[in-house]
């Protein structure tokens, strides 16, 4: 290995605090396939992007499933591609400055290519695989879950927001022995179109309404329409 490039790797391994036993793993998860080409090499990233998108899915699936033990799948699916997509990954190349290092063919790097949000989302990839081949699991998801800390927080804080009921609930049980119940009022429309409309009620007296193309979706509805009319609460 090059001085130069040993160099570089210590500022990386600097940067996101990991000292890598097997620099190789490193050094290629920061080679473009247009550097490779260009320099008639044989490894590229492209191999370590593909493991580590799904180490990378793992250690965030596993995150959210062990946190929020409430959610059903596909609200679980529905975090996760939040967080999990090439904005939070562009945030963490942005964070580790990978633009700065990561190896490019000339016309790649003449065109913006350290700045592309696609290159640099594919490097943090294969350095989140990098790190995984050189360390364990448990070890790469410590460095995965502080980068997406932020990320993750408010994905889950939004999903917070969105669940009416059970802020609805909260308010409800503030009273001991008040009841709380959905019921449906109508449904119309096609198979394909049909609107149903739900009613929520608190003791028996109706306290919101709420359409939707789903049951779920018009009960939420139904919460957030009786939380702004909290008086009738």
């Amino acid at each position: 290995m090059k001085e130069k490039d040993r160099l570089i790797l210590e500022q990386v391994e600097n940067t996101i605090g990991y000292k890598f036993k097997n620099k190789n793993y490193l050094q290629i998860a920061l080679t473009h396939s247009s550097y490779v080409n260009e320099h008639k090499l044989t490894k590229d990233n492209e191999r370590l992007e593909f493991l580590g998108d799904s180490v990378l899915g793992l250690i965030v699936s596993n995150y959210i499933f062990a946190y929020k033990s409430s959610l059903k799948e596909g609200e679980l699916t529905k975090i996760r591609s939040t967080i999990v997509c090439e904005k939070s990954l562009m945030h963490i190349a942005e964070k580790l400055k990978i633009g700065q290092y990561i190896k490019l063919g000339k016309g790649e790097k003449i065109s913006g290519g350290a700045k592309r949000a696609s290159i640099l989302a594919d490097a943090v990839e294969a350095m989140i695989a990098a790190i995984y081949l050189d360390s364990d699991f448990d070890n790469v998801s410590k460095y995965v879950l502080d980068w997406l800390g932020d990320t993750i927080k408010n994905a889950l804080d939004n999903k917070k927001n969105d669940d009416y009921k059970s802020k609805l609930q909260e308010e409800v049980q503030k009273v001991r022995g008040r009841t709380l119940k959905y019921e449906l009022i109508a449904m119309k429309g096609p198979d394909h179109e049909r609107i149903f409309t739900i009613g929520v009620y608190c003791d028996n007296k109706l306290i919101g309404t709420g359409k939707g193309h789903s049951k779920k979706e018009a009960e939420q509805l139904a919460a957030k329409d009786a939380l702004e009319k909290s008086d009738n609460i």
